[in-house]
């Protein structure tokens, strides 16, 4: 006596409802995933260009007024290129204003951007950009 097979696996319509749930799940994770690693890479870049402000502070205090001095980034303890910023680059003005800027590198939403760090003539730090608000940290202010 032979015993019936039973049919075992999925059928095509199951499979292609499971595939169809997979694709609307990436439909949604797929952007949000490239807003949050274009947020992580400005939030870097920020760090890379934050020491500087220390030597910065350095500086205008010992009274160097010479361009030349700032917009050379190892005289800030910085290095002029770092994974999240292409180039680094600094500028002083009169009364000690002046800014450390970031051209950013990275995800093609904040690719050759900038973010500065902008010094006012009282010694206080703002960052600034124009970068998309959602690719911003809580720290900055879109221009």
């Amino acid at each position: 006596m032979s015993r019936p097979r039973t049919a075992a696996g999925f059928t095509l319509i199951e499979l292609m409802i499971v595939v169809a749930i997979i694709a609307i799940l990436s439909a949604i994770a797929i952007p949000q995933y490239q807003t949050y690693v274009a947020r992580a890479q400005t939030a870097a870049a920020l760090s890379d260009i934050s020491p500087g402000r220390t030597a910065y502070e350095t500086l205008v205090n010992q009274g160097v007024v010479d361009g030349a001095v700032y917009a050379n980034a190892n005289n800030l303890g910085l290095q002029s290129s770092t994974p999240h910023c292409q180039l680094i680059t600094s500028t002083v003005e009169v009364g000690g204003t002046g800014s450390i800027t970031c051209k950013l590198d990275g995800s093609t939403a904040i690719r050759d951007q900038i973010i500065e760090l902008d010094r006012n003539s009282s010694g206080g730090w703002a960052c600034r950009s124009e970068i998309d608000p959602r690719y911003l940290p809580a720290s900055c202010l879109s221009s």
